[in-house]
């Protein structure tokens, strides 16, 4: 009894296994099926002197750009975000959103539209950004469905996922094998669709990613090249 006491106590001293994340850069095509004319799109993942990582997508085309950047950093496996922009513009009205996570005075403060945004905040929440960082985690980690509370604007929302199997994607790096994973949403209340495929032989990295928005525009981004952890992304 008392050897098995022990050996409980000794693995609750254990560390939590700290998140193995590396840095990424990819580029890839960007379409909106209403627009003849293809734009370009970009996002990386890097690890900053202070220890925490900074997340930025780009995507601009003809008529329309969107920028997106988040800061966040880790504990054992915990995401804890510290900052979150986006910046878009053309399709329509253009928007702008600022927030900043405060963990000592646990709030998230900011800006929707030009609205103040002040939000309450706790250990599992995440930024529109980030939570796509712990979803390509946890795709990693052969889960089937993941749920995360994501600050949205100016409320919380929980965004819902699964996964729906396995399959090739044909990309200008080579074919890779992906995992397909779906935003699950009530189609009684939402028209959007997303569906994301992730390269598992190169750390998750997203190559696809296919969104159908609420009024029946369709975006689409593909991999055209990347590199995960210093290594350049190959395909078969």
């Amino acid at each position: 009894m008392r050897r098995a006491l022990l050996l409980a106590l000794a693995v609750l001293a254990l560390p939590v296994q700290a998140l193995e994340l590396k840095p990424f850069s990819a580029s890839y095509t960007a379409d909106w099926k209403q627009v003849p004319v293809s734009g370009t799109a970009q996002r990386s993942l890097e690890q900053l002197d202070d220890g925490s990582w900074r997340l930025d997508f780009d995507a601009s085309m003809l008529v329309a750009s969107l920028n997106e950047r988040s800061t966040f950093r880790t504990e054992g496996d915990t995401f804890l975000p510290q900052s979150y922009r986006l910046k878009r513009s053309g399709l329509g009205k253009g928007k702008r959103v600022e927030h900043r996570f405060d963990w000592d005075n646990k709030v998230v403060e900011g800006s929707d539209r030009g609205e103040p945004v002040k939000l309450p905040l706790h250990v599992g929440l995440l930024d529109k950004s980030t939570y796509q960082v712990a979803l390509q985690h946890e795709v990693a980690a052969g889960k089937k469905s993941m749920s995360y509370q994501v600050v949205d604007g100016d409320e919380i929302e929980t965004y819902d996922f699964r996964v729906l199997g396995q399959e090739k994607v044909s990309t200008k790096a080579g074919q890779v094998d992906a995992i397909k994973v779906e935003r699950v949403r009530d189609p009684t209340q939402s028209k959007r669709e997303t569906i994301l495929w992730f390269a598992k032989d190169w750390d998750y990295l997203l190559v696809r990613l296919h969104q159908v928005e609420k009024d029946g525009k369709e975006y689409q981004i593909m991999l055209e090249e990347g590199s995960v952890g210093g290594k350049t992304v190959k395909g078969n």
